[in-house]
């Protein structure tokens, strides 16, 4: 791994929670995530098992996580890791022993996963209980089923007299509220991705291509000790602005339009997560400058809406009043005709179709209880934009928000975001 270890307080904090959550003599396990294979014998880059991470901080593929909740209420914990071998050595690099997985995981029991099934089979005989990492709603399986999802089935096919719990409602709880360390992380993501745009502004011409673009990003992140890419970057020039998941970045950059950047570095597992809209030849015209101010105000005002105790479907009804407004000072809406609109199907989603918040963390769209009421702790983005398709022009800001008692942080505030800010870096070439 490129960043340094972390220290394992923050997992033990993590299982502490989870722990306090348990039935009295139930287990939990939780596998790590499974390589991911291309065609032949190549593998993806591997990605660890989001809820794994957060339990345990093993980065590392074949590992397994075993809690046993006493009746008494104490815990014992115990983590497989994958013993290595000298042809393991030779190909893939060295594995982590057992004394390195205790000082990662703060978890003092440590065994190799071949021991997992013996030591499984005899705790099954002692539980009717077993919290598995899988999601309890039925809902249609668009990709294959995960290691944690395919342990779930076999023991409930198995062990019918064994009740299999879903994690998924405690951890959504659990991971909804950062800690201390956790913000760090991704205040740290944040700033690597600042780095990220202060080099396109500089970077950033007519007669450039969307990938080039790209390609700075990805450079910056590297050299700063980031994995990458937090999620599929968006760079969206001119109309492809408009087009909100837009990841062919494969564009020609012209004078006068925008570049819309939907991008965040990864670091430590941890993701930020920025839009920027900028200019390509370094100046708005007059149109993007008003449509431009109208997504910064509303950001500005939602970023303050965000405020605990409401939930995140009355604070985009909130959000929905305000970009009214502003498409009708824009001409693009008239108010007679909001008098008049379906209730179930508001006119702004015209211009504005999806939601203005969602959690961050280990995942760019982090695990989360959207019916659940905002709380301090959470972070969450604010990201509103107006997308014009008629004029070829789309707007999108956005920005990583702590949830505060009183008052809300921005997690990334030095990243541009001014229109006078941003002409006056692009000129200064």
């Amino acid at each position: 791994m490129r960043y340094p270890p972390l220290d394992s307080q923050l997992f033990k904090h993590n299982r502490l929670n989870l722990a306090s959550k348990l039935k009295p003599g139930s287990l939990v396990i939780v596998h790590s995530a499974d390589p991911q294979r291309l065609s032949g014998d190549g593998v993806l880059p591997y990605r660890q098992d989001s809820n794994f991470f957060y339990l345990t901080g093993i980065a590392q593929e074949e590992s397994i996580l075993l809690i046993i909740s006493g009746s008494d209420g104490d815990c014992r914990e115990v983590l497989f890791v994958k013993e290595t071998n000298e042809r393991i050595a030779i190909w893939e690099g060295e594995k982590i022993n057992l004394e390195e997985a205790t000082k990662l995981s703060g978890i003092s029991q440590v065994e190799w996963t071949k021991e997992f099934d013996s030591i499984l089979e005899d705790l099954l005989a002692n539980t009717n209980q077993i919290y598995l990492d899988f999601d309890a709603v039925n809902k249609p399986k668009l990709f294959p089923l995960s290691k944690n999802e395919r342990l779930a089935r076999e023991l409930i096919e198995l062990h019918s007299n064994i009740e299999a719990i879903s994690l998924t409602p405690i951890l959504k709880e659990l991971r909804m509220i950062k800690s201390d360390a956790e913000c760090d992380l991704i205040v740290q993501a944040g700033a690597i991705t600042e780095k990220g745009y202060d080099r396109v502004l500089n970077f950033l011409k007519p007669g450039v291509w969307e990938y080039e673009i790209e390609a700075e990003f990805i450079g910056e992140f590297i050299k700063n000790k980031s994995a990458g890419f937090g999620y599929n970057p968006i760079v969206a020039s001119g109309a492809n602005a408009c087009i909100l998941h837009y990841e062919q970045n494969n564009g020609l950059c012209i004078d006068g339009d925008l570049v819309l950047l939907d991008v965040g570095a990864e670091f430590s597992n941890y993701k930020a997560d920025i839009t920027r809209t900028f200019p390509v030849n370094g100046r708005f015209t007059p149109r993007q400058r008003q449509v431009y101010q109208s997504v910064l105000a509303i950001k500005n005002l939602a970023t303050k809406l965000l405020t605990p105790g409401k939930t995140l479907e009355e604070y985009n009804c909130e959000v929905g009043e305000l970009m009214e407004q502003k498409l009708i000072e824009l001409g693009l809406l008239k108010s007679e005709e909001i008098k008049n609109q379906d209730p179930k199907a508001p006119l702004y989603k015209r211009y504005y179709m999806h939601g203005t918040s969602h959690h961050l963390g280990l995942d760019v769209h982090d695990l989360s209880d959207r019916e659940c009421s905002v709380q301090p702790g959470m972070v969450l983005t604010v990201e509103p934009g107006i997308y014009i398709k008629e004029e070829g022009l789309g707007i999108r800001l956005e920005d990583d928000i702590l949830i505060g008692e009183t008052e809300n942080k921005n997690l990334t505030p030095d990243i541009p975001i001014e229109i006078e800010e941003i002409e006056d870096l692009m000129n200064k070439k």
